[in-house]
């Protein structure tokens, strides 16, 4: 059996279906509670997964608990022994997918990314898409394996950190796209986080992340072009930025669908320049 490769960055529920079996196939659950849910279902004896999925904890185990701000990434030899824990080697086809369809999994699309690793995508639609078409699922389990040989290969490119975002500001040839809601990024609404600003980065524009999702799966090619395209006409470098980095890797993959290639994460995201004394806010 041949080492399975992808194509593109999104893979369909029957794509995942017709290849479930295959060797090399490493499915990993990447599901965390949205910000606003008071229950973790992620803890829930209920919780079910796609059978053999291998659940990847963003929150506790793929980032820095030391952090100042949350889902802060990893160095690159921390991730890479923590992956190599879960089985995960360099021949490995990585799934990604999370249990509200499309909101966590392409943070951990994007991490692979980071660190140099292409052969991974997610699974449009996710659980619920899943379990839509009766596919088979299981309970949550430990699916352990042997550990991987997984090296990373980091892209110091594809991640943004304060001191870029002040440099970005007043940059042409850069856009800045906000993935949270607009009354967030207007101030018309409260921030999650009590001690967080309201507004928005200086010259960003808004794309809130649920635009560019249609019934819990990415819009299509076609309309991602076009909501890309109407945001950016100029085809400058984007710097997508959120609440916590989790949303702004939704708008990363969309861009990756839809063609572009030059985009990076702001990994503190609006957390860390909304809390941050003496940077520069619009409201």
């Amino acid at each position: 059996m041949m080492s399975l490769k992808i194509s593109k960055p999104i893979v369909s529920v029957a794509w995942l279906q017709e290849h479930l079996d295959h060797k090399n196939l490493i499915i990993l659950d990447c599901t965390i509670p949205k910000v606003t849910e008071k229950s973790n279902a992620v803890n829930s004896d209920e919780k079910l997964q796609i059978k053999g999925a291998i659940f990847f904890d963003i929150k506790n185990t793929f980032s820095d608990v030391n952090g100042k701000f949350p889902n802060t990434i990893l160095s690159p030899k921390e991730f890479e022994y923590k992956v190599q824990e879960l089985g995960i080697n360099n021949n490995s086809l990585i799934v990604c997918y999370d249990d509200l369809g499309v909101y966590s999994s392409p943070r951990v699309w994007w991490m692979f990314q980071l660190m140099g690793f292409t052969n991974v995508a997610v699974l449009d639609g996710g659980l619920p898409k899943w379990i839509e078409h009766k596919y088979p699922i299981e309970k949550q389990q430990n699916n352990s394996r042997s550990k991987g040989n997984f090296k990373t290969n980091y892209q110091s490119g594809k991640i943004k950190f304060t001191k870029n975002i002040l440099n970005a500001i007043n940059n042409k040839t850069i856009l800045i796209a906000d993935a949270r809601s607009k009354g967030r990024f207007n101030s018309t609404e409260p921030e999650p986080r009590n001690d967080v600003k309201g507004g928005h980065i200086p010259n960003s524009v808004s794309l809130p992340f649920s635009e560019i999702i249609e019934n819990g799966t990415f819009k299509s090619e076609e309309a991602l072009k076009v909501i890309f395209n109407e945001i950016n006409p100029e085809k400058k470098s984007f710097i997508f930025s959120c609440g916590t980095g989790i949303t702004a890797s939704v708008l990363a993959l969309g861009a990756e669908i839809s063609g572009s290639k030059n985009y990076a994460v702001y990994d503190g995201s609006w957390t860390e320049w909304g809390s941050t004394e003496n940077l520069p806010i619009e409201i």
